[in-house]
């Protein structure tokens, strides 16, 4: 979320620890650049010459990972044996003796060379999340297989290490809730509109080129520039869908390929949590029953129908007064975001740290002085403060730059409408106007997502944010591909996340032999990963 969630996620464990964020494009309108990297020649002609030759033969400079001593990532990194280096891609790809921007990747390299596959590398979603702190825990999820192959993270253009963009936004996230009538409707259109013109400000400059089918062409110069014919990839949430562009832009490319936690391309782009209610609705009453079993500990309700009753004493609070907590006010704008944070991981020290949240808005909403807990201080940094701005810049520009969203603010009021009327705490979220409406129109169309891609797809059926709905569409859309399928879990990110030996046996196996199942697999979720 990274994976499809609101927040970033820096951490190498950030799915363990509840670190989530939100969910490309191809080929309708793919450059004579990109076209030149898979299309095959007759074999009397002469290849013609490579306008991205400088870029492919680059010599990379592998140092360490470590930046100063504070450097977590970094010293994790170096830990594994992992090392670094800044790949040099064009800004612009039909341009490419133009500008250059730098993207930074992450190495751990195989040990067992005689069995060596090739480079595996990775995507943690976002859009706009770090990944290259990643090649650690997801080698150690591999088991042995891991040592077959090269661990690559990739921080994607303008992300992380990687050259940065920064619209210098008061928020991490452009998300907001709707709030509960016209005037908070319009109200967050002009925070919208502002988010916007921040962006064109600051980063006008660089806006156009920041897309999934960009970050997909750095990708395939990452793969020559590490001297390889081709990759496999193993890309979660939105990581998914820059996957499969990748594979739809550069077929001839990649080996084996594991998307956890599906995006649709059907339905992905600007309003891409539309459809989302049900699930996290679901998730919200499987995390009431939890802290209901512990009332005598969080003190929210002896049953879970009691636990709902105070989420929804809390929204009904804040709509009426803005709550404050520490330094920050909570309104009926924020709150959904805050519970929608909550709801990505089906885990206990997830569930805990939200029932704390819960209960810290409870009591500052009847009127108490309340510190708020670590899990919630850190939300509310993130959502009202500008320390995470460069988070939701990318993630924003990324989206809007893969498609169009409708420029009529009525069309989203009359969503937010229907949407509020079946459910009042996520709807206003998943439908209201964002910084799409006021974008540049896009430079390139959507990709046309191939359906002959042969893919292993990963998805619990209770995922609040790549829905299980969303993984069924895609694997029917892919009859070449394969759906492994953990039941029973709100979980958003599966693989050596979390802890089901199946899921994570049935990943290895195929990243082991490159053979999909020969039908699609469920596991059940086991006692303990309960």
């Amino acid at each position: 979320m990274a994976g499809f969630g609101l927040r970033p996620a820096n951490s190498p464990e950030r799915y363990r620890r509840s670190r989530t964020s939100v969910w490309g494009a191809g080929a309708t309108a793919l450059s004579v650049v990109g076209a030149l990297a898979v299309t095959a020649l007759p074999a009397s002609a002469a290849a013609p010459p490579d306008p991205l030759a400088r870029y492919h033969h680059q010599r990379l400079d592998w140092t360490s990972c470590v930046r100063g001593s504070g450097d977590a990532i970094g010293k994790e990194l170096e830990q594994a044996g992992a090392r670094c280096a800044d790949v040099s891609v064009p800004l612009n790809y039909d341009d490419p003796g133009g500008r250059t921007i730098t993207v930074a990747i992450s190495r751990i390299r195989a040990t067992d060379t005689a069995h060596r596959v090739g480079p595996l590398l990775l995507n943690g979603g976002g859009p706009g999340g770090q990944t290259l702190g990643d090649p650690p825990w997801v080698r150690k999820a591999m088991r042995d297989v891991g040592a077959r192959y090269d661990v690559v993270g990739v921080d994607p253009r303008f992300v992380g290490r990687s050259t940065p963009l920064d619209c210098k936004w008061p928020t991490g996230s452009a998300f907001r809730g709707a709030g509960t009538d016209r005037a908070g409707f319009d109200r967050m259109a002009v925070f919208a509109e502002e988010l916007a013109r921040r962006c064109r400000a600051h980063e006008g400059a660089v806006l156009p080129y920041v897309s999934t089918r960009n970050t997909a062409r750095d990708m395939d110069v990452v793969r020559a520039a590490l001297g390889e014919r081709r990759i496999s990839y193993l890309g979660y949430s939105y990581g998914s869908y820059l996957g499969s562009v990748y594979a739809t832009m550069f077929p001839g490319r990649v080996d084996r390929v594991v998307l956890d936690g599906v995006v649709d391309p059907g339905r992905y782009g600007p309003r891409l949590l539309r459809g989302t209610e049900p699930a996290n609705r679901h998730a919200l009453r499987n995390w009431a029953a939890w802290a209901a079993a512990r009332d005598t500990t969080y003190g929210l309700g002896r049953t879970r129908h009691a636990v709902l009753a105070t989420v929804g004493r809390v929204q009904a609070a804040v709509a009426r007064t803005p709550v404050r907590l520490g330094d920050h006010r909570v309104d009926a704008h924020v709150l959904p975001l805050v519970v929608f944070n909550g709801l990505s991981q089906d885990n206990a020290p997830a569930f805990a740290a939200f029932a704390e949240a819960v209960r810290d808005l409870r009591r500052a909403s009847d009127g108490h002085t309340v510190t708020p807990s670590p899990w919630l201080a850190d939300t509310l940094t993130f959502l009202l403060t500008s320390s995470d701005s460069h988070y939701g810049s990318v993630q924003t520009a990324i989206l809007c730059g893969d498609g169009a969203a409708p420029r009529d603010e009525e069309v989203y009021w009359r969503d937010v409408q229907r949407a509020r009327a079946r459910d009042a705490l996520f709807g206003p979220v998943t439908h209201s106007v964002g910084p799409c409406a006021y974008w540049e129109t896009p430079r390139e169309r959507p990709t046309v997502i191939r359906d002959d891609l042969p893919a292993l797809l990963v998805n619990a059926t209770g995922d609040p944010r790549t829905t299980y709905r969303s993984a069924a569409a895609v694997r029917r859309a892919w009859p070449s591909s394969r759906l492994l399928t953990l039941r029973d879990a709100d979980q958003h990110a599966v693989y050596g996340v979390f802890g089901s030996a199946c899921v994570d046996g049935t990943v290895n196996a195929y990243l082991a032999t490159g053979e999909l199942p020969r039908r699609d697999v469920t596991c059940e979720r086991s006692r303990s990963t309960s």
